[in-house]
């Protein structure tokens, strides 16, 4: 379950009216009903009792509660860094930029030695 999801779940049960936790997100409405969806299908149970006028948490809507605060409560680590390909410094190529040498012809761009 992602971090985000359980925060928009941890809001919605402060606030107990999902237009105004979707507003303090600063996300759709749909997007919030989405991850709490994802939430309850976690436990496989409903975590909101949206019966009566005002939604309400279920005991196991409490529960959750308690575990998603504690969840969001641990310190995040960063993941490790990828392993280094094997291998050494790459070579630089030779031969880029020379013009073709003929036989018997000095180099192009090469310097004769003076006497």
């Amino acid at each position: 379950m992602k971090t985000s999801q359980l925060h928009h779940f941890v809001v919605a049960a402060e606030e107990l009216h999902f237009p105004r936790a979707a507003q303090l997100l600063d996300i759709s409405r749909q997007k919030l009903n989405s991850s709490i969806a994802a939430v309850e299908l976690q436990y496989d149970k409903p975590l909101f009792d949206r019966s009566a006028s005002e939604p309400r948490l279920t005991r196991e809507g409490q529960r959750a509660l308690d575990d998603a605060r504690a969840e969001l409560a641990k310190p995040s680590t960063p993941p490790p860094a990828p392993p280094r390909p094997p291998g050494g410094k790459a070579k630089a190529s030779k031969g880029v930029g020379r013009g073709k040498v003929l036989k018997g012809e000095p180099k192009p761009f090469k310097k004769r030695q003076g006497r």
